[in-house]
């Protein structure tokens, strides 16, 4: 039987992610998922591929929003309340031009100061529609401020796997997943095509291309060869190495952790 074992969100792309037990899906992923992100002068998105000490600021959810921390200083957290959101402006997300608002100031203010580097930050409101690649939808789907799909699926006995090839073991965090799953074999979500969660239909659509953020501690910032070095021997493909499976998915309503997983004949 195949198991949800782990959920997460990343409110703030890019940053430090939240475990939780339950999901609600939306138009375009998890509920807060990467609907904040952090953008250069040239309105242009900030990752930890630039910037590696983004890790080491934590997203925290509470009813009345976000709060912001640093995961090793003392520093004031930073509140960003719901709906708190300025003036609109566009942004770039890698190849893709998107509307987005501005939040305040004052998160400008925390954020350049705690990567020395000139940020700002910027909120995706429902009205904002960016479209995923229309080689892989199924009709119209968005996402979010993420890299490309809305959800990305791993299988933990893919990462058992991967850490017995490696060195030392790895955490999941380094591959930023939404939902992680139990009891199947490694890399079986590859050939998942179709599968339902809590009545809700899942499709996988494409493998994912893994970057230098893979090989970032996530709680030092500090960067390695790893797991990068190991899976390029064995999970290469057209110059990619792969390691999970993006979705789109067909529903409404929530999965949790401890529901089942059923692949479709």
């Amino acid at each position: 039987m195949l198991t949800v074992s782990e959920l997460y969100i990343y409110p703030v792309k890019s940053l430090g992610g939240i475990s939780i037990a339950s999901a609600a899906l939306t138009d375009r992923g998890f509920e807060h998922d990467r609907r904040w992100m952090l953008v250069d002068e040239n309105n242009r998105c900030l990752t930890q591929r630039e910037l590696p000490r983004m890790a080491l600021l934590q997203t925290e959810l509470t009813r009345q929003g976000l709060t912001i921390r640093h995961k090793h200083h003392d520093h004031p957290s930073l509140p960003i309340p719901f709906g708190d959101m300025g003036e609109p402006c566009t942004v770039t997300v890698f190849e893709d031009v998107c509307s987005a608002r501005w939040v305040n100031g004052r998160a400008d203010e925390w954020f350049s100061q705690m990567l020395s580097f000139p940020c700002r930050l910027v909120y995706m409101p429902d009205s904002s529609r960016r479209l995923v690649d229309d080689r892989f939808a199924h009709g119209q789907e968005v996402t979010s401020f993420s890299d490309a799909f809305p959800l990305l699926v791993i299988g933990q006995a893919s990462l058992d796997d991967l850490n017995k090839r490696l060195p030392a073991p790895l955490p999941m965090d380094r591959f930023r997943p939404n939902i992680v799953f139990t009891g199947g074999k490694p890399y079986q979500e590859d050939s998942m095509e179709h599968f339902r969660i809590s009545g809700i239909s899942f499709f996988g659509v494409k493998l994912c291309a893994r970057c230098v953020i893979t090989t970032t501690d996530q709680f030092t910032a500090e960067k390695g060869k790893e797991p990068l070095q190991t899976l390029n021997g064995y999970r290469k493909r057209e110059n990619k190495i792969l390691f999970g499976q993006n979705l789109l998915y067909k529903g409404k309503g929530s999965i949790s952790v401890n529901d089942e997983l059923l692949l479709s004949p």
